[in-house]
């Protein structure tokens, strides 16, 4: 039996160098920094033109559903300085927010976070800067 394949996540340049300088940063060496490193190994990088909308980026507010709960959830994914979780901001460096990188609308993911493992469901970009053409967030 062969592995599930990995992923493929969008990415722009400018998004690739901060997550691997911020991953990179003794700061933020921890293991736990593994599943997002992980990502960035196999994320293709593309122009923010050439972005689908329908991808979870730097910055994009998505809705989400949580499968078990059936309860809907709407999140920024940020850079860990602006995380705020009081205003929904998730860090890219969260569980969740490692998870929820590169997503598509439709697509279903489970994580393991801290009070256990969540299956969610994409339902829609609200807001992704690059289809928005604010290229410099």
């Amino acid at each position: 039996m062969t592995a599930p394949a990995k992923r493929t996540i969008y990415i722009t340049n400018a998004d690739m160098i901060r997550l691997r300088s911020l991953v990179a940063s003794p700061k933020h060496g921890r293991d736990d920094l593994d599943s997002l490193r992980s990502e960035l190994d196999h994320a293709r990088v593309v122009e923010p033109a050439d972005l689908p909308a329908d991808v979870i980026t730097m910055n994009s507010q998505a809705q989400l559903r949580d499968l078990e709960s059936k309860e809907v959830m709407t999140f920024t994914l940020v850079f860990p300085e602006k995380a705020n979780p009081e205003q929904d901001r998730i860090s890219v460096l969260a569980p969740i927010g490692t998870a929820m990188l590169g997503q598509r609308e439709g697509d279903e993911f489970d994580w393991e976070v801290p009070a256990g493992r969540v299956r969610l469901k994409v339902l829609k970009v609200l807001y992704q800067p690059e289809a928005a053409k604010h290229y410099h967030l």
